[in-house]
């Protein structure tokens, strides 16, 4: 589970966590543990303990009732689907005690995989082959999770699928009014054209709510696989096909400046010799029977939604309330992003 970030985790008190571990698992051994990069708002740790790799996720110092800092949420969803066939690490346990790690947290087995942020895992970087079985491995754990029996599972709580699509514009407009520091071009006539064009609800299913490349676990060696599926803080039910759209904001194609895995950079993505997204929206189409034909509003959607969440990192640095100068960067995105979004209105290409 090799992730980045800058962020200092917390510290832990091993014997006290390795007190609780004992009493969920049974046994008397101490652990070692040590901090992971990476896990997007939540931390995550190591922990080894008699001979047995774990992971710990904790909700972070600032956490809110939000559901991105909800972990003993997310635990409930992976527990729920542990049975099913998804890729995932194996929850464990999950613990809504303060006084044992901090803050609400949940364990979960170790995955020896590597996610496809800036470089693909060294393995792969020569081979279009591989290459392309991991972008296939991609599709196909979507479609495990858009296929697994929500119902069944018990997770009829985790979200409201009725009018999921309905939602969406006015809350994300909501969402961008509460921190907007400037005007920005398009993003008022693509929620217009988004809201007259909306499609018909698509039979709901459990969704990631954030799923691309680099929140897939791929094995560091061939062949290419994708192993488990990470972050699941904004899953919930609704409508898969923004799943799928989101992940093709980050496609590795020519001339895509999103794109995950250094896309045709020195130990990247040979987009050259890769399939084209058509390619992997009809694999997904295949493997899931779902009608596509209005992919076009989710790919309209996609980029203008990730333009609004973008904005909202760029206004906190606008404040002074963020001090990363990474982010000064998130409002140019932004635009690019929104003009993405209005070209594909206009019905060029992105």
């Amino acid at each position: 589970m090799s992730r980045t970030s800058s962020r200092e985790p917390r510290p832990l008190d091993d014997a006290r966590l390795g007190r609780w571990l004992d009493e969920v698992l049974g046994g008397h051994h101490p652990i070692r543990t040590r901090p992971l990069k990476g896990g997007g708002s939540c931390e995550i740790w190591s922990i080894e303990r008699d001979g047995r790799r774990l992971v710990l996720r904790r909700a972070p110092p600032h956490a809110s009732s939000s559901t991105a800092h909800d972990v003993l949420r997310e635990h409930r969803i992976l527990h729920a689907i542990r049975d099913e066939d998804v890729r995932i690490a194996r929850p464990v346990a999950a613990c809504d005690d303060p006084t044992i790690a901090g803050a609400p947290f949940y364990v979960m087995e170790f995955v020896d995989g590597v996610p496809i942020r800036q470089t693909l895992p060294e393995a792969y970087a020569d081979s279009p082959e591989e290459q392309t079985r991991a972008l296939e491995e991609h599709v196909d754990a979507l479609a495990e999770i858009h296929r697994v029996d929500w119902r069944a599972c018990g997770l009829e709580s985790l979200g409201r699928p009725e009018g999921y699509l309905e939602r969406q514009v006015p809350r994300w407009l909501a969402q961008l009014d509460s921190y907007r520091c400037r005007e920005l071009a398009h993003v008022d006539a693509v929620a217009a054209w988004l809201e007259a064009n909306r499609p018909p609800e698509q039979p709901p299913a459990l969704v990631h709510g954030d799923y691309k490349l680099d929140n897939v676990l791929f094995s560091p060696t061939c062949p290419a696989k994708a192993l488990a599926v990470v972050d699941w803080e904004m899953a919930s039910i609704g409508d898969p096909l923004v799943d799928l759209a989101w992940a093709l904001i980050f496609y590795p194609e020519p001339g895509n400046a999103l794109a995950l895995g250094s896309a045709g950079q020195p130990g990247g993505f040979l987009v050259d010799s890769l399939p084209k997204a058509n390619v992997m929206i009809e694999r997904y189409a295949r493997a899931t029977g779902r009608d596509l034909a209005r992919l076009d509003w989710y790919q309209v959607f996609s980029p203008w939604k990730l333009a609004i969440v973008l904005e909202g990192t760029h206004a906190k640095h606008v404040r002074g309330e963020s001090h990363n100068p990474a982010h000064a960067f998130f409002g140019p995105m932004a635009d690019r992003l929104l003009e993405r979004a209005a070209r594909l209105v206009e019905g060029g290409t992105a």
